[in-house]
């Protein structure tokens, strides 16, 4: 009996063992494919920044303009400033109340 036990021992050690050399082969195959993912989604991410960073670029001339334009009319009628800014407040308000 003591010569079967053995046996069985020696083959649950092969068994481990080539199950062992299986995860670690499955290991690679996941990081290699992660990482492909991640540089496939770093370069996604990339290119829509990219694009993005143009359209803004292009129009932020404009938006500054029009942001100088707003200024200088808020300067010259401080009090039209205000009531805008209160309609505005006003409008917020209306939405966030009316929503409960």
């Amino acid at each position: 009996m003591a010569s079967l036990s053995t046996i069985s021992d020696i083959d649950l050690e092969k068994q481990v063992a080539a199950l062992s050399r299986e995860l670690a082969a499955l290991r690679k195959a996941v990081a290699k494919r992660g990482g492909a993912y991640y540089e496939d989604g770093r370069d996604a991410a990339s290119d829509y920044y990219s694009s993005l960073a143009e359209r803004i670029g292009d129009t932020l001339p404009a938006i500054r303009r029009q942001g100088r334009v707003i200024e200088k009319t808020a300067r010259d009628h401080p009090a039209k400033a205000a009531a805008v800014g209160l309609v505005v407040v006003g409008l917020i308000a209306s939405l966030l109340f009316s929503r409960r």
